[in-house]
Order: structure tokens, then C-alpha cells, then sequence
């Protein structure tokens, strides 16, 4: 265990950390919660900077770091959707959507795995992936400007630009798992092994 792996599993306490925060009524709260997500965004950058400048780079870490970004952003998602800071009927037929695309790359990326293969990050993942996180942050900042600073028409103006992103997140998802799938379509079906 090195520092690149302890920052990499760092996230996903912090996920439970990030909600508790959201449920303690005490000014502030809100904002920490912000503040850790933040803090957890460059965990995930902090942590492959060092694994390359220590020339400590690894398959495992890889893996590591791409399963607990998504342990991350979609356990504070699916949280979100409990909150209602995302409207359960529209946003949970998305995030179930988001749900069903990690599950199918992750297991597509360890079938690769497990032919030698490592399937690299592609710009449309890419892109779903900053979609999410700003989703993500807008929606945590929104509760903060509400509950601890009473700015609403702030807290109103992120929220829904955080809604914004949530949706665009979704179809980026969706495109990204479906050209993954295409690409990659035969590690499924084991023509190549």
C-alpha cells in the first residue's frame, strides 16, 4: 500500500463523510461537504501525479482509481436523488441509466483485463465523467449557498445548471457506454480472448 493507492481509496470514506455532512443541521455543513468533494477531486488527480513521478505505475492502481471514481460520483449521486436535490421522477430513470453503463464498462474492463488487455479512457468517457463531477458540484455548492448562506437565487441559478449537467451527463453516458460497447463488442461475445 502506497500513498498514490491510500489517496485512491481515500474517496471512498469520504463519500460517507460528504453525505453525513448533508444531513447534519448545523450552519456550515453544507460548505464542508463542498469542501470535501473538492478535496476529493484531487485526491483522484494527486494520486496519479505521484504514481507517475514515483514510477509507480500499475494496472492495479488503474483499476483502483477508475472503480473508486465511480464509487464516488455515483454514490453521491444516487445521495442526491434520496435528498430530492434531483427529482426522482425524471433523474432516477437517468441515474439508473448511468448506473447500467458503469457496470457494463467496468465488467467489460476487467474481461479485457483478464485477456492482457487494458481498454484506455476514451475523450467521450472523458467528457461524461467531467459532466458528472460538475453535476455533482453544482448540486453540493447550490445546497451550501441555500442552507448556509440564504443567497436562494444563487442556490436556484446552480441547482439548475447542476440539473443541466446531470442530464447532459446521462446522454454522454449513454454515447460513451454505447461506443465502448461497439468497439469492444468482441470481449463479450469471446472472439477475442
Amino acid at each position: 500500500m502506497n500513498l498514490p493507492n491510500i489517496l485512491t481509496f481515500s474517496r471512498v470514506p469520504l463519500v460517507f463523510v460528504i453525505v453525513g455532512l448533508l444531513y447534519l443541521p448545523l450552519k456550515g455543513a453544507a460548505t464542508l461537504a463542498w469542501i470535501c468533494f473538492v478535496f476529493g477531486g484531487l485526491t483522484d488527480w494527486l494520486d496519479g501525479y505521484l504514481a507517475r513521478k514515483q514510477g509507480i505505475v500499475s494496472d492495479f492502481g488503474k483499476l483502483m482509481d477508475a472503480l473508486t471514481d465511480k464509487i464516488f460520483i455515483l454514490g453521491l449521486l444516487i445521495s442526491l436523488l434520496v435528498m430530492d436535490m434531483i427529482p426522482a421522477s425524471w433523474g432516477l430513470p437517468c441515474l439508473l441509466l448511468i448506473l447500467s453503463r458503469e457496470f457494463l464498462i467496468t465488467g467489460l474492463r476487467l474481461v479485457a483485463a483478464n485477456t492482457g488487455m487494458v481498454l484506455a479512457a476514451e475523450q467521450s468517457g472523458k467528457l461524461k465523467t467531467v459532466s458528472q463531477i460538475l453535476a455533482v458540484g453544482l448540486l453540493l455548492i447550490s445546497k451550501a449557498f441555500e442552507s448556509d448562506f440564504g443567497l436562494l437565487w444563487l442556490a436556484c441559478a446552480s441547482g439548475k445548471l447542476g440539473l443541466a449537467f446531470f442530464v447532459l451527463a446521462t446522454v454522454l453516458t449513454v454515447y460513451s457506454g454505447l461506443s465502448y460497447l461497439r468497439k469492444h463488442w468482441g470481449l463479450f461475445t469471446g472472439q477475442i480472448k
